[in-house]
């Protein structure tokens, strides 16, 4: 799949980027996608609750009253769940909600989410640009040239780029991350990905290098002629 480069301006230039199959064109799997969004809205509860049962409940631990021979039901303390406030029964306790996901499913789900907004036409390629200073303005303004400014949008950098990075900050509906940072929950909570030409390449070879179908098509055995991955 081929698209054109922009420039910041919004026009296109006369550099068009190969986008891979492998990445951005597979079968979609919907129910990858919704364990790695859940898996990813899981982990990001902090799962502190906690209510007081009846053995952290201030009283006293005295019976109130004989356990046979008063007639009405046998009790135990003041702190019992049953009586004005006695202890919660069951109540939540801290825990975390977070649960495994496997490798080869978190890379499908992915690459499903970048294959949607590739089929849905939702992906932009810029020129890879930077600002001199931080400026909420200049980040606006690429976003007015593109008519974005009420959509949600993902810009993708190759690197750290703080300028860009604090110019975004104060806008509620603009995220920017890092290829090796890109997640199936932030592609799929966006109406348009907006990626830099350098971050292309990073993105493939984060989704796709080193995985199944990267030895199937370069024959490297897993064993001997695993490449090491590039930091």
């Amino acid at each position: 799949m081929k698209l054109a480069v922009h420039n910041i301006t919004g026009k296109e230039t006369s550099k068009k980027v190969d986008l891979s199959n492998d990445v951005f064109g597979v079968e979609p799997n919907d129910h990858a996608i919704y364990l790695d969004v859940k898996q990813y809205l899981a982990a990001k509860r902090s799962g502190t609750h906690k209510a007081k049962e009846r053995s952290d409940v201030k009283g006293s631990r005295r019976k109130l009253r004989k356990q046979k021979g008063s007639g009405a039901a046998r009790v135990g303390d003041i702190k019992n769940p049953l009586f004005r406030g006695g202890g919660r029964v069951f109540g939540p306790r801290p825990r975390s909600y977070d649960f495994k996901v496997n490798k080869k499913v978190k890379r499908l789900a992915r690459k499903s989410a970048l294959s949607y907004m590739a089929k849905d036409k939702n992906i932009i390629v810029l020129e890879d640009f930077s600002f001199d200073t931080p400026k909420t303005k200049s980040y606006t303004d690429i976003l007015s040239n593109f008519d974005l400014l009420d959509n949600k949008t993902v810009l993708v950098l190759a690197e750290s780029n703080k300028n860009i990075f604090l110019s975004s900050r104060n806008l509620k509906k603009v995220k920017v991350v890092l290829a090796s940072e890109l997640n199936t929950y932030t592609v799929m909570n966006a109406n348009k990905l907006m990626v830099m030409e350098s971050s292309i390449n990073e993105i493939e070879k984060n989704f796709w290098y080193l995985s199944d179908e990267y030895y199937k098509k370069t024959g490297y055995n897993r064993k001997n002629d695993r490449p090491k991955r590039e930091v």
